[in-house]
């Protein structure tokens, strides 16, 4: 497993490793004893996967507030993404900061997103499967989001078209009406 740090503190990249031969390969991507170990000391609870038809498909900016807060493993298995977190921790220097990556299928990546972010993605390809685990399970009372659009956030999503999103997506609070939750 190859790990990267990232521009703000708390998200990493993860690179499990590959074995292949003429078969295909296999990979290990998760171990608890090596990502305790290595990232930090998490227990998943549960599993999501994640199905986008098309390109430019804009899922977030999403999180959970305390106590229900969830960390979140992210990777591709088909297609690739634009991966965004936001750090949402107050007093934290990188507050109201973010970091994206691009994660797909071929670079076999992987974002660890911490409690305190909140998380969306942009889908990069037509028929992109997404698969991430949290360390606590969904509770709908918990959720909150933020604008994927805030001027003030910056984020360059990458498509020159308007973006598939639910109308829940379309109703999130900017970063600067939202409360603060961590």
């Amino acid at each position: 497993m190859d790990i990267r740090k990232l521009q703000i503190p708390g998200p990493l990249v993860i690179v499990p490793r590959k074995f292949g031969d003429a078969r295909g390969f296999l990979s290990e991507t998760y171990s608890e004893d090596l990502f305790c170990a290595n990232v930090a000391p998490v227990r998943f609870v549960q599993d999501n996967h994640s199905y986008s038809e098309h390109a430019n498909t804009i899922r977030g900016i999403h999180f959970q507030v305390p106590p229900h807060a969830q960390g979140k493993l992210v990777r591709v298995v088909r297609g690739a993404i634009l991966d965004v977190a936001v750090d949402l921790r107050a007093g934290s220097p990188s507050f109201g900061r973010h970091v994206s990556v691009e994660l797909s299928a071929t670079n076999w990546s992987q974002m660890w997103i911490p409690e305190g972010f909140g998380h969306g993605f942009c889908t990069l390809e037509p028929h992109t499967d997404v698969i991430y685990k949290l360390s606590a399970p969904y509770h709908p009372d918990s959720e909150r989001g933020i604008a994927w659009n805030d001027p003030d956030l910056a984020i360059a999503w990458p498509f020159g078209q308007e973006p598939y999103l639910s109308d829940r997506d379309r109703k999130h609070p900017r970063f600067a009406e939202s409360s603060v939750y961590f």
